[in-house]
């Protein structure tokens, strides 16, 4: 059953806070999830919300520390000594706690490491901090099993008791040789099926996917979700095994890219930060840039405009259709943009694939225009039959240029939404920049030229 907050629950701790009844706090609490924790803090003021942190045990308060969001963690970090911060950490999984040590000033840094309990725990979190947070070294964990090749099935099983004491879950045994480099992985299954003096080198399995600690997260997550992962190892320049990267590590990665993503996409450069996390400023300039760019832009649509003033002057009839024309390109754009970027996260299109993409968006941009242009004309006759409004006489021409006009622009529109994320990729550009707004401005602007130039062909000597 999923866990939810109620009014009463709430007004109950906060009664025991004030009342500083602190065991029957502790009793409360003990039987929620660390995430369901988290989730009670994060509605409390920030000082019951220390208060309450500071009565949990630390196993408990450290799995907390993870779940709550970066504001709430970076006060309750402010509040607790740098002894305190290591006590938590201790109980942390390497990777997990290098990212809340990451987050500390350089100074409080240095001195909640040196406070650290377990100093191979502590080499293993200074370690880790010197890899870039988009790199597998900066989202793999430390722990792992692993066995030696030359070992028999009897020692790699007494071994193994050892080292899986200190991790929480074990996905995968891997074996090295002598130099700890990457060898192979064991199946558990192999390893219960044979006789306890077997050497491990008759039975691992040599083949296996790995990573390197350079390489970039997304790529990871890429590699893990196409062979159905659920671990990976990773290993440094020589082929020595590192680290570890599990699939919930790849989660908040996937996330985070998606996140990423869809804010380029939306008009605005990607947030360093999460969005509570970043300041006014910095958020006015990550949506800055953009509003700047496509405003520029849609003075360019005012100057088509301007520049067919004339045309307008003789038939104003025209005017009522341009809101219409302009949507209708800007939204096609806008369709075949989202499909296309996605389709390249996805690893779906490659830029060879440019050519196949443009023959089946002209076809689908006839077709889809093709569609809005009958219903237009349609619209247009009904219009006029009905008396709902008057086209004048030469209503039929009038119809022919919005219909044909429509299939032209929804054409363009969709050409133009799925060929631009090809041309950016080609000059080194994230696609995801082709955003939505940046294709409607660009279609916008042209579908003006190509209405105007459609309606001078059919109406000159009419109504122009």
């Amino acid at each position: 059953m999923q866990f939810k907050i109620s009014k009463e629950l709430l007004e109950h701790l906060e009664e025991l806070i004030h009342q500083k009844k602190d065991q029957q706090i502790e009793v409360l609490l003990n039987d929620f999830h660390h995430a369901d924790i988290a989730e009670i803090l994060q509605e409390l003021d920030f000082d019951e919300a220390t208060y309450v942190f500071k009565l949990l045990d630390s196993e408990k308060t450290a799995e907390v520390l993870l779940e709550i969001d970066e504001n709430l963690r970076d006060k309750i970090l402010s509040k607790l000594s740098p002894k305190e911060i290591a006590e938590e950490l201790d109980e942390l999984e390497t990777n997990d706690a290098a990212d809340i040590i990451a987050e500390l000033s350089k100074d409080r840094k240095q001195k909640v490491i040196s406070e650290l309990e377990d100093v191979e725990h502590a080499k293993d979190i200074v370690e880790l901090l010197r890899y870039e947070e988009d790199t597998a070294g900066g989202i793999m964990h430390k722990e792992l099993v692993k066995v030696n090749e030359n070992w028999n099935v009897l020692t790699c099983v007494k071994e193994m008791r050892i080292q899986a004491a200190n991790i929480s879950r074990v996905h995968s045994i891997y074996v090295v040789d002598d130099e700890n480099r990457l060898k192979g992985r064991l199946s558990l299954k192999d390893l219960l099926t044979t006789s306890t003096k077997t050497p491990i080198s008759e039975v691992y399995i040599r083949k296996l996917n790995f990573v390197k600690v350079d390489d970039e997260d997304v790529e990871v997550a890429r590699i893990m979700q196409k062979y159905d992962l659920e671990a990976i190892p990773v290993v440094d320049e020589l082929g020595r095994l590192v680290g570890r990267i599990t699939i919930d590590d790849i989660l908040d990665v996937i996330e985070q890219r998606d996140t990423e993503d869809i804010q380029k996409f939306g008009g605005t450069e990607g947030l360093d930060l999460s969005y509570t996390k970043t300041t006014l400023g910095e958020l006015v300039r990550k949506r800055a840039t953009w509003l700047i760019i496509l405003f520029l832009g849609e003075m360019l649509t005012a100057s088509a405009m301007g520049y067919y003033e004339l045309e307008l002057s003789k038939a104003l009839v025209l005017g009522l259709f341009i809101p219409l024309i302009i949507s209708s390109g800007g939204n096609s754009g806008s369709q075949a943009a989202s499909l296309i970027i996605r389709s390249m996260a996805l690893k779906e299109l490659q830029l060879s694939d440019w050519w196949y993409v443009m023959k089946k968006e002209i076809l689908s941009g006839l077709l889809l225009g093709g569609i809005l242009g009958i219903i237009g004309f349609i619209r247009i006759m009904v219009w006029q039959k009905t008396g709902i409004y008057d086209y004048g006489p030469y209503w039929v021409w009038i119809a022919f240029s919005v219909s044909l006009s429509l299939v032209a622009i929804v054409l363009w529109g969709t050409l133009t939404g799925s060929l631009v994320p090809f041309v950016l990729r080609r000059i080194g550009l994230d696609p995801a920049t082709a955003s939505a707004p940046f294709v409607a401005t660009l279609v916008d602007v042209t579908g003006l030229i190509i209405y105007f130039s459609i309606s001078a062909l059919f109406l000159s000597g009419k109504l122009l």
